[in-house]
């Protein structure tokens, strides 16, 4: 049962690289409200509820993440030759990529609504995440494999 909610992406809901989902939510997330709010007081926009842009924010992190797992399906499958697709370790299990995946994502962009300050460093650790995880570590299943 554990191995459907945490393990290898191909058979699991979530895998190790939904940590990084996060932090790109957090990226993508803060992006989106800043954005969204720079031209709320640029054209002065009077809406009463937040909720409006929120829910704007929303489809845009939810974009970028459906966008992002589309080009991803394409790399697993092979579309940029073998290596690209060794590394891939398989193609994802569709819960994971349609649900927790962008999921992940939205949660990033919550947390760091309420802690904005602190988006340089989820930032510095996304890149290293990716650096370590792309650069050093043989394929993107790694880590579930010496765990």
């Amino acid at each position: 049962m554990f191995d459907l909610i945490w393990g290898l992406k191909t058979t699991s809901l979530m895998d190790v690289w939904s940590i990084d989902h996060v932090l790109s939510g957090m990226s993508v997330g803060y992006i989106a409200y800043t954005f969204n709010r720079s031209l709320q007081h640029k054209y002065s926009l009077k809406v009463e509820n937040e909720t409006f842009f929120t829910i704007i924010d929303i489809v845009l992190v939810l974009l970028l993440a459906f966008m992002w797992e589309t080009f991803e399906h394409y790399l697993e499958i092979g579309l940029m030759g073998s290596t690209v697709e060794y590394w891939f370790q398989g193609v994802e299990y569709w819960a994971n990529r349609f649900i927790f995946d962008p999921l992940m994502l939205v949660v990033g962009y919550f947390y760091i609504r309420s802690h904005g300050s602190q988006i340089n460093v989820f930032r510095v650790l996304s890149v290293l995440w990716l650096v370590v995880h792309i650069f050093i570590f043989p394929h993107s299943m790694y880590l579930h494999e010496i765990f």
